[in-house]
C-alpha cells in the first residue's frame, strides 16, 4: 500500500510531496518537486482532463487500428496508417524507415534530452486471423485489441494533448509505431531505432492493458534451431545406419534435463520440432526450436553452452549406437533478447512512480519482462515499459478481450512521464539527462 499519493488539486504543496516517500520507489525530493510543479501547472491540469474528454474517440481509433491486421513480419498496412495518424496530428517529417517502423519527431524547444516513446505494431497471430472488434457485455473482443493496439492508441492521446494544448518540450520526442516485438520479430524494429538514432538519452514502452507496474528489468532470452543432419536411408533396407530424429530426441532428453536456477529465474523449453520424410524412412533432418531465457545474461550464456553441450553428447551416442559417424549438428541462431535493467533510483523509474501517484494508481510491482525496452537497458540507457491503461485478458489468445475502465487514465500517465523527462519549456526543467554521445 502506498504511504502518500499525489493529489489532482491545483494547491498541492511541493513542500509536503518532498516529505513524504513510496515503498517500492524512494523519490528524491529535487525530482519531487519538479514533478509537482509540473503536475500542478494549469496547461497540463487542462490537458489531463482533455485526454479524459476524448477518450471515446481514442477508443474508437483503437477499434480501427485492431481491424488492421499486423502479422509478425506484415505490419505494413498497418504501419502505413498510423504514419497517417502521426502525420494528421501535425507530425509532418513523420515516416516509415527502413526496418517498417512508423517515426515522427516532436521537436523541443532546443537545449534538452532526446526521449523515445514507443508502442509496437505488429500481432503474434498469422495472415487470415479475423480481427475484427466485437462488443459483448461491455467488453471489446479481438485479437491484438490490447496487445500492443492499446499501446498505439496511448500515443496518439499523448500527441494530441501535446498539440492540442500546446505543450512545448524543451526536449526533443521521438514517437514511434514499432515492428517486430512479437516471437521472431526479435525486437528487430526497437533494435533499428536505437541503431539509426544514437542520440535517444531515454526510453518509454506502452505495451498492453492494467497500469499496475513499471517494467524495470529486461528478461534476456536466446532462441536456436538445432539443425540434425544424417545419411537418412530406407528403414528396412538401410537399418543400421543413425538416424537425425533418434539424435534429436536424445539432445531433447538430455536438455529436459538440465537443472536450472530459481534466482535469477532461467528457463528453457523446446517449442517445436519437425524432420524426417516417411514413417518408413530413416531421417535424414531433424529440427528443434530452443527457447532460453533468464534474468541475468551470465546464467544465460552458460544454459546455452550446456543445451549445446547436451546436443553434441547426443550426436555421439547416436552414432556411437550405429558405429557410424554421420549425424551432425548446426547451431542455427534464430532470436537475440538481450537481457538489461534499469535501476530503481533512475530517474526515469522516480518520474514513472510519481505518474502513478498523481493519477490515483497502485504501483503494484517493478517487473521484469521480456519487452522492447530491453534493448536500451541492455546498454544503460535509462528505459521502462508501462501498460496503456484500461482492463483486459487474453493477450496473444483469440479470446482478447480490452474494456475502456478508465483507460484514459493509460495516456494520462504517460503525458505526465513525458513531460517531467522532456521538460516543459518556462515551466520544469527535464528531468531526463542527457548522454554523452560517445558512451
Amino acid at each position: 500500500m502506498k504511504k502518500y499519493m499525489l493529489a489532482l488539486s491545483l494547491s498541492l504543496s511541493t513542500t509536503a510531496l518532498a516529505q513524504v516517500s513510496q515503498t517500492l520507489v524512494p523519490v528524491e525530493p529535487d525530482i519531487a518537486n519538479t514533478f509537482s510543479q509540473l503536475h500542478a501547472h494549469q496547461s497540463v491540469q487542462t490537458a489531463l482532463q482533455y485526454i479524459q474528454s476524448s477518450e471515446p474517440e481514442a477508443i474508437r481509433e483503437q477499434i480501427r487500428l485492431t481491424e488492421i491486421p499486423a502479422p509478425p513480419f506484415m505490419e505494413e498496412r498497418r504501419a502505413a496508417y498510423y504514419l497517417e495518424l502521426m502525420r494528421a496530428r501535425g507530425l509532418v517529417d513523420a515516416y516509415i524507415d527502413s526496418e517498417g517502423n512508423a517515426i515522427g519527431v516532436r521537436p523541443g524547444s532546443g537545449n534538452g534530452p532526446t526521449l523515445l516513446i514507443a508502442a509496437h505494431l505488429d500481432t503474434v497471430f498469422p495472415e487470415g486471423v479475423d480481427t475484427t472488434v466485437e462488443l459483448r457485455g461491455g467488453r471489446y473482443y479481438a485479437p491484438g485489441i490490447g496487445d500492443d493496439t492499446r499501446g498505439l492508441t496511448a500515443l496518439l492521446s499523448v500527441i494530441d494533448a501535446l498539440n492540442v494544448h500546446n505543450l512545448q518540450t524543451s526536449g526533443d520526442i521521438i514517437f514511434a509505431g514499432n515492428v517486430g516485438e512479437e516471437g521472431r520479430g526479435d525486437l528487430r524494429g526497437i533494435k533499428a531505432i536505437f541503431r539509426d538514432h544514437p542520440e535517444i538519452d531515454g526510453f518509454i514502452s506502452i505495451d498492453g492493458v492494467r497500469l499496475a507496474r513499471i517494467t524495470t528489468g529486461g528478461t534476456g532470452s536466446r532462441r536456436f534451431e538445432f539443425q540434425f543432419k544424417g545419411p537418412g536411408g530406407h528403414s528396412f533396407g538401410a537399418f543400421g545406419l543413425p538416424s537425425a530424429i533418434h539424435a534429436m530426441g536424445r539432445a531433447i532428453g538430455k536438455i529436459a534435463d538440465l537443472e536450472t536456477p530459481a534466482s535469477p529465474k532461467t528457463t528453457f523449453t523446446v517449442g517445436t520440432v519437425s524432420g524426417g520424410t516417411s514413417v518408413n524412412s530413416i531421417a535424414a533432418d531433424a529440427v528443434l526450436a530452443l527457447d532460453m531465457r533468464s534474468n541475468d545474461i551470465e546464467q544465460l550464456a552458460q544454459l546455452e553452452q550446456r543445451a549445446m553441450a547436451a546436443a553434441l553428447e547426443a550426436v555421439a551416442a547416436e552414432n556411437a549406437r550405429w558405429n557410424n559417424g554421420e549425424i551432425s549438428v548446426d547451431f542455427v541462431l534464430i532470436g537475440d533478447r538481450p537481457a538489461g535493467s534499469t535501476p530503481t533510483g533512475s530517474t526515469i523509474v522516480q518520474v514513472a512512480a510519481l505518474a502513478f501517484d498523481a493519477n490515483g494508481l497502485e504501483l503494484e510491482e517493478l517487473n521484469i519482462s521480456s519487452t522492447d525496452a530491453n534493448v536500451p537497458m541492455s546498454v544503460g540507457i535509462p528505459a521502462i515499459t508501462i501498460a496503456g491503461g484500461g482492463n483486459g485478458d487474453g493477450a496473444h489468445s483469440p479470446d482478447e478481450w480490452f474494456a475502456p475502465d478508465n483507460s484514459h487514465v493509460g495516456p494520462q500517465t504517460a503525458l505526465l512521464i513525458v513531460l517531467a523527462l522532456a521538460g516543459l519549456s518556462e515551466v520544469t526543467p527535464a528531468l531526463l539527462a542527457e548522454r554523452d554521445p560517445g558512451s
